[in-house]
């Protein structure tokens, strides 16, 4: 018995390092694509970066020998999935582009506690009284940080709003998705969502494409390769250690989104949005501690 708790506490230990690296590669890229969106019109930027991670997740399948379709791809969850990935990608790109990077990444750690509701929505999970309270705290601190109503807020808020609704339900789709696609396969086809994303946006965005210099290309490159590390190191993370020990390492995101936000575009922070950061992250913690006292119970 001792083994087997050291066994697991190892596998939690290493999940969780895998979560805090996947947090910060994602929190990297968008920095890239930030400093980036300052060159190039979205549509491009997205249709790079969809290109050079669908690259990259294809040669990958390829060298693990995976199919790269098959009937799985074109299921009703999977469709779904692409429907989804190109609303949260296009909407979250936009927010990070045309807002501060802490706040939209404070409004899309809201994220998990919006696919706890829909779960219990749509899939009828079992989601208790305390849990529901918890889901409407966490959204009361999205609302404290975008303060409709008031003189400071801004209607751009809301694209990191529809970024986060887009991205949990892709989320959902993905508990749906055949079991039988492997990371690679999902990763590769999450990033074909995103260049459908950018050639979409680009027919109402009507802006030509600018030619890449070395800097700029070097950015793009960049955040690809960390997008990629990002999607690789968070599936490691829900694949070694239990969820319950793992997924609260997400809300690192925040550290390194706000951190990133100060330190490198001089963005400042207000009393409100650290008000709803933390309405949000209590939300969240609360919700993923009923959920390991209800398994614990059973």
């Amino acid at each position: 018995m001792p083994v087997d708790f050291e066994t697991d506490r190892r596998a939690n230990l290493i999940g969780s390092f895998w979560m805090v690296a996947a947090m910060a590669a994602f929190a990297v890229e968008d920095v890239f694509v930030k400093a980036v969106s300052a060159k190039l019109p979205v549509a491009q930027i997205l249709i790079i970066f969809g290109l050079g991670g669908a690259f990259l997740f294809a040669c990958l399948a390829i060298f693990k020998r995976e199919r790269l379709f098959s009937s799985a791809v074109v299921s009703l969850p999977m469709r779904f999935r692409v429907l989804f990935e190109i609303i949260g990608r296009l909407f979250y790109v936009l927010a990070i582009t045309l807002t501060p990077l802490s706040s939209a990444t404070v409004i899309l750690q809201a994220t998990p506690i919006v696919v706890v509701a829909g779960a219990a929505l749509i899939f009828r999970e079992r989601v208790g009284r305390r849990r529901w309270a918890a889901i409407f705290l966490g959204l009361v601190g999205v609302v404290v940080i975008i303060r409709p109503g008031t003189d400071s807020f801004s209607i751009l808020s809301v694209l990191a709003i529809f970024g986060m609704l887009g991205f949990a339900g892709r989320d959902l789709a993905s508990r749906a998705a055949p079991s039988s696609l492997s990371t690679s396969i999902l990763g590769l086809y999450g990033f074909i969502s995103v260049i459908l994303a950018g050639a979409l946006f680009s027919v109402w965005e009507a802006v030509p494409f600018i030619y890449l210099d070395l800097e700029t290309s070097l950015y793009l490159l960049a955040a690809v390769l960390s997008g990629v590390v990002a999607y690789s190191s968070l599936m490691k993370a829900m694949r070694t250690g239990e969820v319950s020990a793992v997924t609260p390492f997400r809300y690192t995101r925040l550290l390194f989104g706000i951190a990133f936000g100060v330190l490198l575009f001089d963005e400042q922070l207000s009393t409100s949005m650290l008000i709803g950061c933390g309405l949000i992250v209590v939300s969240g913690l609360f919700i993923l501690w009923r959920d390991k006292q209800s398994i614990s119970l059973k």
